[in-house]
């Protein structure tokens, strides 16, 4: 039984090495290196020269958004950018509703419609519109995403510099009742590792509300892919050019309607991190620095760490009958109680905020336990189910 111990002990190594140790390292390795899209920043008025911004091309993958598809347009077309530069499209995957109406219906020639009428998935959807983009620079969101103003100018900015192939900007989560930012602490604490990671010449994908790319530099993706957003910025990366983080360039987003919601995204996450090691094993080579070390240690490391914490669990198990183990093991059945308890406390009740964490830990890592099992099966398709926002079942009840 002696190799009873050290799996206990291997499995809470990799565990506080991943979400404690791994932010730590990469904090220490970042503090004294500036984030690389500052040096891209213009000089005195070379904001108002804008005869030599680049032609963009926002591009929307849409499935059933006809309550937000109108509101999303108005919203890109007053963006702070050249208006002869800039087009719409948005694919419409499926015509399951009246979004494709509604876009076609809209009434301003720098917005096109690409109406699929079977659905396919996101994928196959951008496939389709990145090609027929016109820019140079292609920017994607999701339709249920609002950008502040001067969002696509910024993300812009730093492709003055041809050496950068893409630009991810920074998605912040907003309670739709209140209306307030509703940044949690594990979202703060994913953007704290994303510019820590961004300095180091290491971002990890992108967020899928706010990025830019080269047109250039998009290859067709699988059309049963599912985290798109991280496979495209991390082809960057293997195409040997800079994938940049902007903080400044800001879209707003609704946090999702219920648990139920949140969970099935993470899980699907899950999946799609699975599914893309299939894709992008080769950036794990020691060659690749600091972009291999953070891809194992932020990325591989966490989708694994559901594997050790029932290593853990049943390890400690095994050596109840020492005292010290009887209080490990103690110590996780409290753990997980607590985690239980936080997810059937509603959000007004107080003893919910002394809970947060280990509900969020705990659900966090089920959901990738989850997306594994699916990807395991082969349970896993590029169509999308819509998450459900609170806007929406408030206007539904």
């Amino acid at each position: 039984m002696n190799w009873v111990p050290v799996l206990f002990w291997t499995a809470v190594a990799v565990v506080v090495y991943a979400y404690a140790g791994y932010p730590i390292v990469v904090w220490c390795a970042a503090r004294r290196r500036a984030n690389p899209v500052d040096a891209a920043a213009p000089g005195a008025g070379q904001e108002a020269a804008d005869a030599g911004r680049p032609f963009v091309s926002l591009v929307l993958a849409a499935y059933k958004e006809e309550r937000y598809i109108v509101q999303r347009l108005h919203n890109a077309l007053t963006q702070d950018y050249p208006a002869d530069r800039l087009e719409i499209i948005v694919g419409c995957d499926g015509a399951e509703d009246c979004t494709g109406d509604l876009v076609a219906a809209f009434g301003d020639d720098r917005v096109r419609l690409m109406q699929f009428r079977q659905r396919r998935g996101k994928a196959s959807v951008l496939n389709d519109c990145i090609p027929a983009a016109r820019g140079d620079i292609v920017v994607l969101s999701d339709a249920n995403t609002m950008m502040q103003p001067g969002a696509i100018r910024r993300l812009v900015r730093p492709f003055d510099n041809p050496a950068v192939g893409g630009v991810c900007g920074q998605l912040v989560l907003i309670d739709p009742a209140s209306g307030c930012n509703a940044d949690g602490l594990y979202w703060k604490y994913e953007n704290f590792l994303k510019g820590c990671e961004a300095r180091l010449g290491a971002l990890l994908g992108a967020n899928g509300g706010i990025y830019a790319i080269r047109k250039s530099l998009y290859a067709p993706l699988p059309a049963n892919t599912i985290v798109d957003d991280f496979v495209i910025g991390m082809r960057i990366h293997a195409r040997g050019a800079q994938l940049l983080y902007e903080p400044a360039a800001i879209a707003e987003e609704e946090t999702p309607a219920g648990v139920a919601a949140e969970f099935h995204r993470r899980a699907r996450i899950g999946a799609g991190g699975f599914q893309s090691l299939v894709w992008l094993g080769g950036l794990l080579h020691p060659r690749r620095g600091w972009l291999a070390f953070a891809f194992l240690s932020h990325k591989v490391l966490r989708w694994i760490c559901p594997a050790f914490l029932i290593a853990a669990l049943v390890s400690s198990l095994a050596l109840a009958g020492e005292p010290f183990y009887f209080r490990c093991l103690a110590a996780q059945v409290v753990f997980y109680a607590a985690a239980l308890a936080g997810s059937r406390l509603g959000a007004g009740n107080g003893w919910r905020r002394p809970l947060r964490l280990p509900t969020l830990f705990v659900g966090v890592n089920l959901a990738l336990a989850v997306g594994f099992y699916r990807w395991l099966k082969g349970i896993h398709s590029g169509t999308w189910k819509r998450t459900e926002r609170e806007s929406q079942t408030t206007a539904a009840a």
